[in-house]
């Protein structure tokens, strides 16, 4: 049995130790926010907090998790009460097909967490891991500055989409 933490409740599982913990959250506690994307830690889609850190979970163990904290999307705020980071992604319209958009804000959360004011480039160098197949990079960044300067940062639509910027 492997007991950890998730969302603030204690919780144990008999899975397999070898089975992702995105699979073990997905399928065993039921919670789907968190997304399967490349399956090798590399898109970012199936970003998680452990012990307050982004991490992959698509390639963790959940016997590397026994007694740690995982946090998931659905830990970081509800629809009722929202993290900042939540309510500026709706406010800069960022999801398009939304697909990467938890993976997107657990890592914002991260790099928020460890940095409240980032500069520009350091954004862009922390979220490089993480892609988003929409090409929503420069509204990502606009939330995420958003939060991080405490104001809002209306989205331009008019402005030319641009990758990574």
């Amino acid at each position: 049995m492997i007991e950890f933490t998730l969302n603030g409740e204690v919780v144990k599982t008999d899975d397999d130790p070898n089975t992702p913990l995105l699979w073990v959250v997905r399928d065993t506690f039921k919670l789907k926010g968190s997304k399967f994307g490349c399956g090798a830690g590399l898109c970012g889609a199936c970003t998680m907090h452990l012990d307050g850190q982004a991490v992959r979970t698509c390639i963790l163990p959940v016997s590397q998790v026994a007694g740690k904290n995982i946090t998931t999307i659905e830990g970081l705020g509800t629809p009722d009460n929202m993290h900042p980071l939540q309510t500026a992604w709706v406010e800069q319209s960022v999801p398009q097909c939304g697909y990467c958009q938890s993976g997107q804000i657990m890592s914002a959360a991260a790099l928020l967490e460890n940095n409240p004011n980032p500069s520009a480039e350091e954004v862009e160098r922390y979220m490089a891991g993480n892609i988003c197949r929409c090409g929503c990079y420069k509204r990502i960044k606009g939330a995420i500055m958003s939060v991080a300067e405490g104001a809002e940062l209306a989205y331009d639509a008019t402005a030319t989409t641009e990758v990574n910027s």
